[in-house]
């Protein structure tokens, strides 16, 4: 009797143990799967930092986009400039007070006495335009349309926010936010991803942080426009 009782009792012990593994297994899967989807939504936040800051460069009144129509339009079509360059300043020229810029100036001249004088004969300095989509975006089978989905979400797309924003001096600034709150992308996890969310949630409304992944800040004012991770 004692005998049974002891196997009895190991068998229970080898359950416990197995149940005790497959749950700190669980937990070590569900861990993996969100950080796993964290880190492909904040690849895809940086693709449109990318667009964002290019489209900033590009238009004359440095404004960021809040429209994502114009935005993936931009992405598809747009170019980027690509300096090709020829020869440089040695240190004797530079000495006599040459920068790239004056001597691409002089060069753009074609003042040949003063190429000549400035020993600039085999300087050259040309801007090349090429597809943004393709310089910027080089991994394999990148889309520009969904750019605007938050990954995970079932079709959610982001939260842009592009607006002037006064600092404490005084100045106006343009600045940026794109949003992608917990609910999107970690919907469809059952019930301990919605645990999780409403845990994410109630530890960034006691920061007064944003309940998400985001970049840039357009409440707070310019700051680089950082991921709220970095």
């Amino acid at each position: 009797m004692k005998k049974v009782i002891n196997a009895v009792l190991a068998v229970c012990a080898v359950a416990l143990l197995f149940i005790c593994w497959r749950s700190i297994a669980d937990e070590q899967d569900f861990d993996a799967q969100v950080d796993e989807r964290e880190a492909v939504v904040k690849a895809r936040l940086l693709q449109i930092r990318d667009a964002e800051e290019e489209f900033k460069k590009q238009h004359p009144d440095a404004e960021y986009c809040a429209d994502w129509n114009v935005l993936i339009n931009f992405v598809k079509t747009g170019k980027l400039p690509i300096i090709v360059k020829q020869g440089t300043l040695s240190d004797a020229q530079m000495d006599k007070g040459l920068t790239e810029r004056k001597a691409a100036d002089i060069v753009a001249s074609g003042d040949q006495a003063a190429i000549a004088a400035n020993g600039l004969q085999g300087f050259r300095r040309d801007t090349v335009w090429v597809s943004l989509m393709d310089s910027l975006y080089k991994e394999e089978g990148f889309v520009a349309d969904s750019m605007r989905y938050i990954p995970f979400s079932n079709g959610d797309t982001f939260e842009i926010i592009a607006c002037p924003n006064t600092t404490k001096s005084g100045a106006i600034i343009q600045v940026m936010e794109c949003d992608a709150p917990y609910e999107s992308y970690l919907k469809g996890m059952g019930k301990r991803g919605d645990r999780l969310i409403y845990n994410r949630k109630e530890e960034a409304d006691a920061k007064g942080a944003y309940p998400g992944l985001k970049i840039g800040d357009a409440g707070n004012g310019w700051n680089n426009n950082a991921g709220n991770w970095e």
